[in-house]
């Protein structure tokens, strides 16, 4: 049987962090299993559009980060505002509402900032995120608040970086190797994987394991059994391989679940899109730019409020609603006034066009008086004030069965668009609960020995919502938590191995039986600091 000191399942973002950290704490002999092929490698992180949520002081403080900024981003330091620890958390608990878990929160809040710095310190290259978090209008530019920073090259730089460093640290990869089944000894401590390779099945021996592979978005049945109708029926933004096979093999050997089951990520995609992620095309699908849109049905109904918040904190959730309407399908109406402030991904696109309103919607396969009738309602309700997409201003209508509360303008200026739009599966929110060394419990509330859980099996972070760029940023924050706590299990057990045993005493009269079981302990909590 082959031996490791730890065994990492997953190659995204989560795992190859905990394979990196896991190597910086003196794990020896470290392995990551990667269930895809070499080519279609690296999780949903390939797919992501990399960018980082994370808790800073003052703008400065990204200077450690992205030192050039200004040479390739004038006045980057200038635009951008603080992100404090305290912002990060009242974002994150008015996305959840109020339902995210207070002490992972506060570790992933905490150590945010730090994290990002260490991902800076073993080689991942960072750029401002200004496709992603910035909006240009009247000549200016501003950055939206929380995720100023990406990763180089987007999801496909942060993915080729990762694998990169961890070969450089000689991480071992094993790619088409699914892993089927955790290993336990007589106490209930995880020993290794049964795993099931290009060869057949082997059993691998590690002193620990961390769970890295995502959630069960890829899995049409669980996500029937879990979220229900119609999302059996959705369209994947990311990897066909997250189908919950962490999920599975910890609740297999007895851990207990945690966070929204009927909760994930969603974002609006072009209804084109295929049914799984595109490799070269990445999150080039998405389409953001929703708040400067009227949306409507197959019905003709104006559905959703397209202002209720800037967008990196509404599309985990619009994509939801959208893909809940007939049909799955929505359009998002715009005019002229508004294309220069287009996400550049709308340019992978084919919207329909037309010269008038009237003209576009009769374009559309929908119920077109219905449309019409709704859109003059829509401009009818529409109150006054200046338009102005770097701040919420306020322009709204009034009186409509669903309001818009930001951003409404009339459509009158020719030509008009329209892009139609599906809900795309990001990643589900329910996963396992962790302590604050990231190792995994058990039924009981107490630690599973030898097993360890980052990135999307984490569950009880997210719910309903999301704020944009922070799994990411919880990826890697509790990946390195798990990397560490992994190594440093493993070093404990190779110390007891090394450790002579102690001489039985002669037995007097008859010894009391002892039960197996995992040994209860408290789990050390990380330091949370947002800067050093």
């Amino acid at each position: 049987m082959a031996k490791y000191d730890v065994i990492v399942i997953g190659a995204g973002n989560a795992a190859l962090a905990a394979a990196v950290s896991a190597r910086e704490q003196g794990a020896e002999r470290v392995l990551v299993l990667e269930k895809a092929p070499e080519e279609l490698r690296g999780g949903n992180t390939h797919y992501s559009g990399g960018a980082f949520r994370f808790a800073y002081e003052k703008p400065d403080d990204l200077r450690a980060i992205v030192p050039d900024a200004d040479k390739h981003t004038p006045g980057f330091f200038e635009n951008v505002e603080p992100y404090s620890a305290e912002t990060f958390w009242r974002d994150l608990k008015k996305v959840t509402e109020n339902r995210t878990d207070p002490r992972l929160a506060q570790i992933l809040i905490g150590n945010s900032y730090d994290t990002v710095r260490w991902m800076k310190k073993v080689g991942i290259r960072m750029e401002p995120a200004v496709m992603l978090g910035a909006i240009r209008f009247g000549g200016k530019i501003k950055f939206l608040s929380g995720a100023v920073i990406r990763a180089v090259g987007e999801g496909i730089g942060l993915s080729r970086m990762w694998f990169g460093i961890a070969e450089q640290r000689e991480v071992e990869i094993r790619y088409q190797t699914r892993a089927a089944r955790l290993l336990q000894d007589g106490s209930g401590r995880v020993t290794g994987v049964l795993v099931q390779g290009p060869k057949g099945y082997q059993e691998l021996s590690a002193a620990a394991v961390v769970l890295g592979c995502g959630g069960f978005e890829s899995n049409p049945e669980w996500r029937a059994r879990y979220l229900g109708r119609p999302w059996d029926l959705a369209k994947v933004r990311g990897t066909a391989f997250n189908t919950g096979d962490g999920l599975r093999m910890a609740f297999e050997v007895g851990a207990v679940p945690h966070g929204q089951y009927t909760g994930l990520h969603s974002t609006p995609i072009d209804a084109d899109a295929p049914p799984f992620g595109d490799r070269k095309l990445t999150d080039k699908s998405n389409r953001l730019s929703y708040t400067y849109s009227v949306m409507v049905n197959s019905r003709g109904q104006h559905f959703a409020d397209e202002g209720e918040e800037f967008n990196l904190l509404t599309y985990a959730k619009m994509g939801q609603i959208i893909l809940t309407q007939p049909g799955g399908v929505a359009y998002q109406l715009f005019d002229s006034k508004v294309t220069e402030l287009l996400e550049p991904r709308y340019k992978t696109g084919k919207p329909l066009t037309a010269d008038t309103l009237e003209g576009l919607v009769r374009q559309l396969p929908i119920d077109h008086e219905q449309a019409l009738h709704t859109l003059r309602e829509y401009h009818a309700a529409l109150k006054g004030g200046q338009f102005n997409p770097m701040v919420k201003d306020g322009l709204r209508t009034q009186g409509l069965a669903v309001d818009k509360t930001n951003w409404a303008q009339p459509l009158d200026t020719p030509p008009y668009y329209a892009y139609p739009v599906t809900g795309g599966v990001t990643f589900t929110f329910g996963g396992v609960l962790i302590g604050d060394d990231a190792q995994v419990m058990d039924v009981g509330y107490r630690p599973i020995e030898g097993l360890y859980a980052c990135g999307e099996m984490v569950g009880g972070l997210f719910h309903y919502n999301y704020p944009g760029g922070s799994g990411l940023v919880s990826g890697a924050v509790f990946g390195r938590i798990a990397g560490r706590s992994a190594a440093q299990s493993a070093a404990r057990a190779a110390a007891a191995a090394r450790k002579p045993a102690k001489p039985k005493a002669a037995p007097r009269g008859r010894k009391a039986a002892t039960r197996p079981g995992p040994r209860s302990r408290k789990a050390a909590r990380p330091a949370a600091r947002t800067r050093r």
